[in-house]
């Protein structure tokens, strides 16, 4: 379950990101960005909660 909820709030987080940017920067909201973005940044949480922190725990 925490899985589907870090890549519901990936998704909710880079799409405010990504249409925040874009409006700054004058370009149109592109949604693709938006999923690569969640993605990238999912897989980044996983890792982070996996790896690195289960590791400092243990120590």
């Amino acid at each position: 379950m925490r899985y589907i909820w870090t890549i519901i709030w990936a998704f909710l987080i880079s799409a405010a990101l990504s249409y925040v940017l874009s409006s700054m920067g004058g370009e149109q909201f592109d949604v693709m960005n938006t999923v690569v973005f969640a993605a990238i940044l999912s897989v980044f949480v996983f890792l982070l909660g996996d790896v690195v922190l289960k590791e400092e725990k243990s120590n």
